[in-house]
């Protein structure tokens, strides 16, 4: 949704810990809503650049890791079907 130099200067600006009365003015800069800020500034508190990047690519590969699973879970569902199925018609 925003590009990296968006969220390096929030990053920045985090950690600077800059007061409330400019915060507004520093999302208009940048394009950001203040919830948007608020909402970075809670999950990347104490982190620098390198760690927030980090952060983000864990949380985009464990989200990618929870797609494969649900994937897997809905084929073991549906050979299981097929099992049943084959077992039924093979009593008639």
């Amino acid at each position: 949704m925003y590009d990296a130099e968006s969220r390096r200067r929030v990053i920045e600006l985090v950690r600077a810990g800059r007061p409330v009365p400019v915060v507004p003015g520093i999302c208009r800069e940048l394009q950001v809503s203040e919830q948007t800020y608020y909402r970075w500034r809670n999950q990347i508190g104490g982190l620098t650049a390198d760690d927030a990047k980090r952060l983000k690519d864990l949380e985009r590969e464990n989200s990618t890791l929870k797609r494969l699973l649900a994937d897997a879970d809905l084929e073991k569902a549906a050979l299981k079907e097929i099992a049943r199925d084959a077992l039924i018609d093979r009593h008639w």
